[in-house]
């Protein structure tokens, strides 16, 4: 092992025999949910080097077009003055001529018709069919909701797929991207809940799209915001909402997931996580210098509990690790109770004769395909989709699947004329700098 090797190993056994001594059993415990992760790095150690693996991350970081679509920014203000950023593509709008170059086209190819949409058995009343293009009125605006440790780039593909096709709009939620701190958290008033994500959602549509129809997308986190801005504001959805889609999800009862571990791993989680997450986020800079000291195992976590094939595209899974080590520790301590506490099963019923979209990957460590399951139960008029060999990050593990289902749902709404298709990934260049 080289000197250098040795003395920043000597740091990690530092930096986690000080957190173990303040978090009791903790160490242990997380150490269950690295496992398998280290298992994978230890193999992947032996024969790449530590210099080339840094080297790797550099050239895709350099390389890889994910995080690159801008759109016209905009902020709104949240109900305790916390500054939400957002960004519009329009639908048709012509390009900027200021704009960087096109990038080359970074999708795999799609047939003529892999993503044509397609009709559902059983399309609900009806009632949106054509607002999208009905003389005069606004049109339909698509607003993107993303997860838990994530940003609103983590909808790259289906941004471009839609990208001069239909309006939509980017966020980033709360303390996350390039959204402000939570003013109520940061001040001590209140802890997060999922209702105040609810709230900050209602916010941003009145200030990117005060009128006309909305379609409501939201991946984990962000679907659980969409439930509860329609426990607050029934109005809302009863008189502007015409389409919703839920991706990787969940209306409740996460307590109980197991992360795809042992009862005895499981429990342990469950009994000291909140604890070490807050015990984590008061010794923030020690904890971030030690995410970067064990960059190659933290690849690793987060490639299992985001991806569940082996073949993923190495650019897409740096692209996952990028956002979510973005997230600071104490970002990520401050938000995780919220999610013991989310049950919005009743705000589902608001939704009931609307076109629904429930998606979710069959090997989904995070929000099982039985979440999904559960809320396409309560939403019989809903389409459940569970996609083959995916995992929590669905929409970037397998584009074309979401996509063309997301496509299909805004035909059924209205937003798309039958037979539109987006297999040419729309528009990938930049439309304006973010402010």
């Amino acid at each position: 092992m080289s000197e250098s090797r040795a003395t920043g190993l000597a740091a990690v056994v530092d930096a986690i025999g000080g957190l173990r001594r303040a978090t009791g059993i903790a160490g242990a415990a997380i150490g269950l949910v690295a496992a398998g992760a280290a298992a994978t790095v230890a193999v992947e150690r032996m024969t790449v080097g530590r210099d080339v693996r840094r080297q790797a991350r550099l050239a895709l970081d350099a390389a890889a077009p994910f995080g690159t679509l801008r759109g016209t920014p905009g902020r709104a203000v949240a109900d305790d003055g916390t500054e939400l950023y957002f960004e519009v593509d329009e639908a048709d709008a012509p390009a900027d001529p200021e704009a960087p170059e096109a990038l080359e086209d970074p999708m795999p190819e799609a047939g003529p018709g892999d993503l044509i949409p397609r009709p559902r058995s059983g399309t609900g009343d009806g009632s949106s069919a054509g607002l999208a293009r009905r003389p005069g009125s606004a049109p339909v605006t698509v607003v993107f909701s993303h997860g838990y440790c994530l940003n609103q780039d983590s909808w790259h593909y289906q941004r471009a797929a839609l990208r001069g096709v239909v309006r939509t709009v980017h966020w980033d939620q709360r303390s996350h991207g390039r959204s402000g701190r939570g003013v109520a958290q940061l001040q001590g008033a209140e802890p997060l809940d999922i209702d105040q994500l609810g709230r900050d959602l209602k916010a941003v549509i009145d200030a990117a799209a005060p009128e006309g129809p909305l379609v409501l997308v939201g991946h984990s986190m962000g679907g659980m915001t969409v439930m509860a801005l329609a426990a607050q504001y029934p109005e809302l959805i009863r008189e502007r909402v015409v389409a919703t889609a839920f991706v990787g999800t969940s209306a409740g009862r996460l307590g109980e997931v197991d992360f795809g571990l042992p009862v005895a791993g499981v429990n342990a989680v469950r009994r000291v996580l909140p604890g070490v997450l807050k015990a984590l986020g008061r010794r923030a800079e020690l904890v971030e210098k030690g995410r970067r000291a064990t960059a190659d195992l933290f690849a690793g976590i987060v490639k299992r509990y985001s991806f569940a094939g082996r073949d993923v595209d190495p650019a897409v899974a740096r692209f996952a690790e990028r956002m979510i080590e973005s997230t600071p520790i104490d970002v990520v301590a401050e938000f995780y109770p919220a999610f013991t506490d989310h049950d919005k099963t009743e705000a589902l019923a608001r939704l009931r004769g609307l076109p629904v979209l429930v998606l979710a990957g069959t090997d989904d460590l995070i929000t099982p395909g039985s979440h999904s399951e559960a809320i396409a139960g309560l939403l019989p008029e809903a389409e459940l989709v569970l996609v083959p060999d995916a995992g929590h990050l669905v929409m970037l593990e397998h584009p074309d699947a979401v996509t063309g289902r997301l496509a299909a749902l805004l035909t059924r709404a209205g937003a798309l004329p039958a037979g539109t298709t987006v297999g040419g990934y729309g528009r990938t260049s930049s439309t304006a700098q973010p402010g």
